[in-house]
């Protein structure tokens, strides 16, 4: 990125981790580890990269590359005889045979007396290619780098295997803070783009806020006019990054990048994801739904009411990652020999629905943000309600809980360019209030709509609202 927006409390504390290396408080064991998670592309190495340049310290920045233990080592070797450590010529003429060797020697040439930082980037790669990495990081770790003034970062995209990093039960265990690295939120694609609130909404279901796709978006640009820059050209962020991510970031099974597909394209039940994914047995479709949470990348959402309900709808849980599924990633033999005008006129014909779809989270989310103070003037759980047959199916019920004790109110979102929520559309939402379970004739009605409101008696929510949140 060519600013840092929106990433000052990454910073701070990045910061504050730093200075804790030379707090009087840190005693013998002055040393630090933190581990930092967050998708791929999301802008993790970016930040500290602009965290170690700031900071002035020495440091050492390795990234591991799936390559067999001995070449890994190398690697390191040469990264940190590169550095700027006051003792690196130690590691000049010298490859070590183990980690812990690695490690150890690592540990002769950092300052005694003053902070220093190493950054494994990608340690998922060294954890799973090497059974014992854990077990030698944690050894040296308590015996060396915890009694000099180092900051120890260890960086990954794969979220369940850094967090399982620092479970009970594993060897670093309770030894480091954890990060996570978001990506820019709604209000920062806006900052960014210098786009008003409906705007930066379309960017950000565009874009899901990943920093090397904002970057390639020109400052005020419309998102029509992005689409068919970006798509034209089969190399660019919005393009090559969803493959990128799937083939890193989420190594599936054939059968789970199936099922993945199939509810990247729209299917949200258990039985039309099974259809589409070629008529998947039930034990199947499970795994594969299984794994696909396990990996962050789907969820699973039950509807929100005082009844019971075993209905779940599955969504992708990406933002960007949803738009490619649908739209990119099924076009990318066409993108590629330069057929673009037929993906973006396909596009303009689905995007109308699909954005509806698409922005019930991110609406649902920002809602939750703003709780009590904010438009709505209720604090708790923000979902939706579904039946079997979606009649009636309901945008945004707010309850005290999940499951709900008391719905707290109900509501629509209607996220069209021009047509304003009406009449009859307020008609609808009073019928299926009367049809969800803990909701009456006194619950308040909320509205979310991108072109207005011309109707009394709900509590009208329009983007720059909707943009608050963040």
């Amino acid at each position: 990125m060519a600013a840092f927006i929106g990433r000052d409390r990454e910073l701070a504390m990045l910061r504050r981790q730093l200075a804790r290396l030379t707090d009087a408080r840190a005693g013998n064991r002055p040393g630090a580890a933190l581990l930092v998670r967050g998708r791929r592309r999301v802008g993790k190495s970016r930040l500290l990269e602009e965290f170690v340049e700031r900071a002035g310290v020495p440091y050492v920045y390795f990234t591991a590359s799936k390559q067999p233990p001995e070449q890994e080592l190398a690697l390191f070797a040469a990264e940190v005889a590169g550095s700027n450590l006051p003792g690196a010529d130690v590691f000049r003429d010298v490859t070590p045979a183990t980690w812990e060797a690695a490690l150890r020697l690592y540990g002769t040439v950092v300052p005694d007396d003053s902070p220093s930082i190493l950054i494994l980037d990608e340690l998922p790669y060294l954890t799973s290619g090497d059974g014992a990495f854990e077990g030698t990081l944690q050894k040296i770790f308590d015996t060396v780098i915890a009694r000099r003034p180092v900051l120890l970062i260890g960086v990954g995209s794969d979220l369940a295997m850094m967090e399982a990093l620092n479970e009970y039960g594993r060897p670093f265990h309770q030894r480091a803070t954890e990060m996570v690295v978001l990506p820019l939120a709604p209000s920062e694609v806006a900052s960014m783009l210098q786009l008003d609130a409906a705007d930066a909404f379309d960017a950000y279901l565009v874009t899901g806020g990943l920093p090397l796709i904002c970057d390639e978006w020109p400052t005020g640009m419309h998102v029509w006019d992005y689409l068919a820059d970006a798509l034209s050209t089969s190399t660019s962020a919005l393009v090559v990054s969803g493959e990128r991510s799937l083939a890193a970031e989420f190594p599936l099974p054939a059968q789970a990048r199936q099922v993945l597909t199939a509810i990247g394209s729209g299917e949200r039940s258990f039985t039309a994801i099974a259809t589409k994914a070629g008529g998947l047995r039930s034990g199947s479709l499970h795994r594969s739904l299984e794994i696909l949470q396990e990996k962050r990348v789907v969820v699973a959402d039950l509807p929100l009411s005082t009844a019971a309900s075993k209905e779940k709808r599955y969504s992708v849980a990406d933002p960007y990652l949803r738009f490619w599924l649908a739209f990119v990633g099924p076009a990318l033999p066409e993108i590629e020999r330069g057929a673009y005008r037929r993906v973006l006129a396909r596009l303009r014909t689905s995007w109308t629905p699909w954005r509806g779809r698409a922005i019930e989270p991110i609406v649902r989310q920002a809602l939750e943000r703003l709780g009590a103070d904010g438009p709505a003037g209720a604090s708790g759980i923000v979902g939706g309600y579904w039946t079997r047959t979606n009649d009636p199916e309901i945008d945004l019920v707010i309850a005290d809980r999940r499951p709900a004790r008391h719905v707290l109110a109900v509501g629509s979102i209607k996220w069209l360019e021009t047509a304003a929520f009406d009449g009859n559309d307020l008609t609808r939402l009073v019928i299926h209030r009367d049809q969800l379970p803990g909701a009456n004739n006194t619950t308040p009605l909320v509205v979310v709509s991108r072109s207005g409101v011309d109707v009394t008696g709900v509590t009208a929510i329009g983007p720059r609202e909707l943009l608050a949140a963040w």
